[in-house]
């Protein structure tokens, strides 16, 4: 069975999504560790509760660089039997951008989540970006990571309708209910060995 790693930075209300799916045997994933790179996260909480081991790695103050960082929560995924060739790692809330050293050694196995329909609208303020475009459409993509910001393959995306009175905080309420589906399902796909990649193309099985 592959082992799942999750990095968070916050609530992780995505991560208790995924981790409530697999306690509901609906992922056949072993969920091996979270790792959080603020020692504050709420979401540490959370995951205990679920049974699930936590480790911090504090990045506040950190002096290196991004891959010397990345290289500590590495040594964590390996201990924890999260390896590229038995592991996936999902990025909930992680409010870091991981290195290009990192994606490279776990290629094709780090996943994210977006909260619009890619490739529209990449990196920050997503929700507030369709709104003030005028998107009659925004939803969530979840996609592997690669070395740029939001630009790997896509696996899954759900639509959300934007109203006329929409707010990016409203819109942002509806997107996050469609980001609690589709992530558990993008990592159920992935677990049962049912996603081919292509170049940029995902095939579903």
């Amino acid at each position: 069975m592959l082992n799942l790693g999750i990095l968070i930075s916050g609530r992780g209300s995505n991560m208790e999504a995924i981790l409530k799916a697999i306690k509901r045997k609906k992922i056949p994933i072993n969920p091996a560790i979270v790792i959080s790179n603020k020692s504050d996260a709420r979401g540490l909480k959370i995951a205990q509760k679920l049974g699930v081991k936590t480790e911090v790695i504090e990045s506040k103050g950190f002096k290196g660089n991004r891959w010397e960082y990345d290289q500590k929560i590495i040594a964590i995924l390996k201990k924890n039997g999260v390896t590229p060739k038995n592991g996936l790692v999902c990025l909930a809330g992680f409010m870091r951008i991981v290195s290009p050293e990192f994606v490279k050694k776990y290629k094709n196995k780090i996943i994210n989540i977006h909260p619009a329909l890619l490739p529209a609208f990449p990196g920050l303020d997503a929700q507030k970006q369709a709104v003030e475009y005028g998107s009659k459409y925004s939803g969530v993509t979840v996609h592997f990571v690669d070395s740029g910001v939001d630009t790997g393959p896509i696996i899954l995306q759900k639509v959300v309708k934007v109203e006329n009175n929409d707010t990016e905080e409203t819109l942002a309420k509806r997107i996050l209910l469609k980001e609690h589906q589709a992530y558990p399902e993008a990592v159920q796909l992935f677990a049962e060995g049912k996603i081919k990649i292509s170049g940029r193309k995902t095939k579903i099985s």
